[in-house]
């Protein structure tokens, strides 16, 4: 079985990538509960897009850098959440 070759990866990575419009949108227009779901949603989206780059740049040194990301973009997640608990 070979590798996938590294346009597939950078193809992929660029699917993922035009994902993000949706979580924008909801980010900007939605109420927010929306908005905290547009925000996990496109952290994990920009995650696993960084990573589908990694892969085509074939650099797993800078795998470290979506995966810190995955950490704190939950991290942030949650302190919005609390925020949210204030007003809400």
């Amino acid at each position: 079985m070979s590798a996938m070759p590294s346009q597939d990866w950078f193809w992929a990575g660029a699917g993922i990538t035009a994902a993000l419009a949706p979580c924008a949108l909801m980010c900007l227009r939605g109420g927010p509960e929306r908005r905290l779901v547009g925000i996990e949603m496109a952290g994990m989206l920009i995650t696993i897009a960084m990573i589908l780059f990694t892969m085509a740049a074939r650099r797993t040194v800078f795998m470290d850098l979506p995966l810190t990301l995955a950490i704190m973009s939950f991290g942030g997640g949650l302190v919005y959440a609390r925020f949210l608990e204030k007003h809400l």
